[in-house]
């Protein structure tokens, strides 16, 4: 056999090995993601960003979704910046931590997100000006696991106009697609219908083997009925949609009553920040509540409970949970971080597994947006992830 014959054929024997090995990998990820449980958290370590941090030009800040992606090594934080500091954007960094502590955490590239026209998102006040462009409310990112782009979603803005979104992009900002919202979540004319301002769109996870898409809604759509008070709780959806944006299924979710009485005429709310697959039928929740003190002075609780939607009524159909008896899902607590040796518990807003430990364990990763705001921290919490007991 010619020299040049026989290193072709090494060559391809060696990259046919190199794709069966890395298909291996692939399939035993989704198969260990499968039959993944969740029991307990254990808090690792926390990292607090300087407020005054910046970097390449930016200012870091309002870090309020967080994704990695393990075949890569990857880490992902968007900033929910309307463009008012710096045009909307999400960060690549390196984050490095054990079973003890974070050993590293490095910015290592920002990405400006794309309008489908490919100009850059701008603020509210050059929309006063320009309605060919939007405001984009940045709140959730994930890898897309099936190919090498991104997913974000935005919360719209009912002062604007402008209704949620969920887009795809490639991983350095440039729209790729828009995937349809469902209906009862769109704004009306006669505010009786749609999301409630700043209560959008929240959170968003691909199912396990990427072939459908789980969004949250922080708070209840107008329809659906009244907000969380410190005397009770209230329903939003969680709803599930094919890769084309149609519907494939829905539930409700009870969200807890506020946990403590605010100030007088105070503010308070409470609602889904993150929601991040666990397996092929459990999620998990992040709920964070916000309370305003009389001196104005602002506490957070933060819950992360599991669920599990094959055990949930579908309610895709229905436009107004007013006027049905629902039942919304079970939810069970898996940590409440205010019972956690991590100190201040701030506005935490993303949540999403992390590397696996040097035990084998998952390790879930959070992480604290600031709003721009000198009294409240960008936060980086690591815990391990403890399964169920067999």
């Amino acid at each position: 056999m010619k020299p040049m014959h026989k290193a072709l054929i090494t060559s391809m024997f060696t990259l046919f090995i190199s794709s069966t090995t890395l298909h291996s990998e692939i399939v035993a990820t989704e198969k260990d993601n499968s039959s993944r449980t969740v029991d307990h958290l254990k808090l690792i370590d926390t990292k607090i960003l300087p407020y005054d941090k910046t970097y390449k030009g930016t200012k870091v800040g309002g870090l309020s979704g967080i994704t990695y992606d393990p075949k890569n090594d990857k880490w992902l934080l968007i900033s929910d910046d309307r463009s008012e500091h710096n045009s909307a954007r999400f960060y690549e960094a390196d984050i490095d931590y054990n079973n003890n502590q974070f050993n590293n955490f490095k910015f290592k590239d920002v990405h400006k997100l794309k309008q489908p026209n490919g100009k850059d998102y701008i603020n509210k006040e050059q929309y006063k000006d320009d309605e060919n462009n939007i405001v984009a409310d940045p709140e959730s990112i994930r890898f897309d696991p099936l190919n090498n782009e991104i997913l974000y979603t935005s919360e719209g803005d009912r002062s604007l106009g402008l209704n949620p979104f969920i887009r795809k992009a490639t991983k350095d900002g440039k729209h790729v697609a828009e995937i349809s919202i469902k209906d009862t979540i769109k704004m009306d004319t006669q505010n009786k219908k749609g999301f409630r301002n700043n209560q959008a769109i929240e959170g968003s996870t691909f199912s396990q083997d990427g072939n459908s898409l789980w969004t949250s809604m922080e708070g209840p759509l107008l329809q659906d009925g009244e907000k969380p008070t410190f005397e009770s709780g209230a329903l939003t959806r969680i709803t599930q949609y094919d890769r084309e944006g149609s519907i494939l299924s829905e539930f409700a979710y009870p969200l807890d009553a506020i946990p403590k009485k605010p100030g007088k005429d105070k503010q308070a709310d409470n609602g889904i920040t993150e929601i991040l697959a666990i397996n092929d039928h459990e999620f998990f929740t992040l709920e964070r509540a916000s309370v305003q003190a009389e001196d104005g002075s602002f506490s957070n609780y933060v819950r992360i409970y599991k669920i599990d939607v094959s055990k949930g009524t579908d309610i895709k159909d229905i436009n107004s949970l007013k006027q049905t008896n629902t039942k919304p899902l079970n939810k069970t607590l898996v940590a409440d971080l205010n019972e956690q040796d991590i100190g201040k518990v701030d506005n935490i807003e993303g949540m999403t597994f992390g590397k696996k430990l040097p035990n084998g364990n998952d390790s879930l990763v959070l992480t604290a947006d600031n709003n721009f705001n000198e009294t409240q921290q960008s936060q980086i919490i690591a815990f391990e992830v403890k399964p169920e007991k067999k």
